[in-house]
């Protein structure tokens, strides 16, 4: 396949501007950009399948360029909802400097980041309006689909004039660094357009743009922090074993789509791949393949090998193996019952309300339905001390087959 061919059969491709974009992207070495605002301190799953899409790219030659909207940032993309919060200059840029480093890591440095503040700080408001409002029409910008979605319930002249700013930010990369192509999520046409429409308005050029389709969780929904639904690139906010445990259960019918999106394996590999998921669906080698390859490339071999072991010690019962710095990324959503002194079983038991009485907590005890960091609790006698916690820290005790509790020494 032609690399234009392959970013379609992965499903990559949905609105394409340029008579000739399909040589263009076969052909190589172009330079392209794609754009995000510092709204958070990380990107998540939702910016990583067009972080995957520039890497395809810049393997085929093309050169990629990452717009963090320092000033795009400030004001916010219109939402099809309601209006973003506004966030503070120093937030935007804390972010910022994150993003940037984030995305210099996963590129191997191989990546020109560039923020748009830098260009935006120097223009004064009215040369703005003059020399790049008055070539885009009112009646044009009301057409914009986002736009056009919040008229009825009010769109503010900041969150109206965004696709003037990002309009702009393509023809300044196209002026300064040659770029000719913009590549984004579906939802960003309507801006990517007023782009393409000032550099031919304004430099009698044409400029090539292809959106990718929103990737949606099971419910139709997109990936991200407005959603609630975020999954962090930043291990410290996502952890390896999170992201290991949510790829690992994908429905069924979204894994080849995700392996397509979101790995750089052959078409080959994942055609095996959906043969033995339909075949053998219980093996889950598809989703043990996505989440290989998504997380070594994110956070490296040694995170995916971590994410693993610990979710084969939780599902066997060996919790006495792990360290506690997996037990915290394996038990990260539930909260420590804190206790500063050795306790017998029974009475932790029922202190910290993981049975309801003393003599529930015997009957669980008889039928073997406590564990204590994966060994079977059998005697009423048995003392909790700091002796038993793992690096005298934590204690994981498990009531019946799924019922995780976890008690911390202080």
């Amino acid at each position: 396949m032609t690399l234009f061919d392959e970013l379609k059969w992965r499903g990559l491709i949905k609105d394409t501007a340029g008579d000739d974009i399909e040589e263009k992207i076969n052909n190589g070495n172009i330079t392209f950009y794609w754009g995000t605002d510092p709204t958070a301190d990380s990107l998540h799953l939702g910016h990583y399948s067009s972080l995957v899409t520039a890497k395809r790219l810049a393997k085929a030659g093309h050169h990629p360029i990452l717009l963090v909207g320092g000033a795009t940032g400030l004001i916010g993309d219109p939402r099809p909802t309601s209006e973003r919060e506004i966030i503070s200059k120093e937030a935007v840029n804390s972010n910022l400097l994150a993003i940037k480093k984030q995305v210099s890591d996963l590129f191997d440095g191989n990546v020109e980041v560039v923020n748009n503040y830098d260009w935006m700080k120097e223009f004064i408001f009215t040369d703005f309006l003059r020399d790049v409002g008055k070539y885009i029409n009112v009646n044009y910008m009301l057409d914009k689909d986002i736009i056009r979605r919040r008229l009825d319930t009010g769109i503010t002249f900041a969150e109206f004039s965004y696709t003037l700013i990002q309009g702009y930010d393509f023809l300044h990369l196209f002026r300064e660094k040659n770029c000719i192509m913009q590549v984004e999520g579906s939802d960003q046409w309507g801006n990517i357009t007023t782009g393409i429409d000032l550099i031919r308005k304004m430099e009698g050029k044409e400029a090539y743009a292809f959106t990718m389709p929103l990737v949606l969780d099971k419910y139709g929904r997109k990936f991200g922090k407005s959603e609630g639904n975020a999954l962090w690139l930043d291990k410290n906010k996502t952890t390896s074993y999170e992201l290991y445990q949510y790829l690992i259960n994908v429905d069924d019918e979204m894994v080849i789509e995700y392996l397509k999106i979101f790995t750089f394996l052959t078409k080959e590999e994942i055609e095996n791949l959906e043969r033995k998921n339909n075949e053998q669906p219980q093996l889950r080698e598809a989703h043990k393949a996505l989440a290989r390859e998504i997380i070594i490339d994110l956070h490296g071999e040694d995170e995916y090998n971590r994410a693993v072991e610990i979710s084969e010690a939780l599902f066997s019962g060996d919790i006495k193996n792990l360290n506690a710095k997996e037990i915290e990324m394996a038990f990260k959503g539930i909260v420590p019952k804190i206790i500063n002194e050795e306790k017998n079983i029974v009475d932790l038991l029922v202190e910290e309300e993981i049975c309801k009485s003393k003599r529930e907590a015997r009957e669980f005890i008889d039928n073997k339905s406590i564990t204590l960091n994966g060994e079977k609790i059998e005697n009423y006698d048995f003392n909790v001390t700091k002796s038993v916690a793992i690096e005298q820290k934590y204690i994981v005790i498990r009531r019946g087959k799924k019922k995780y509790y976890i008690i911390k020494f202080i």
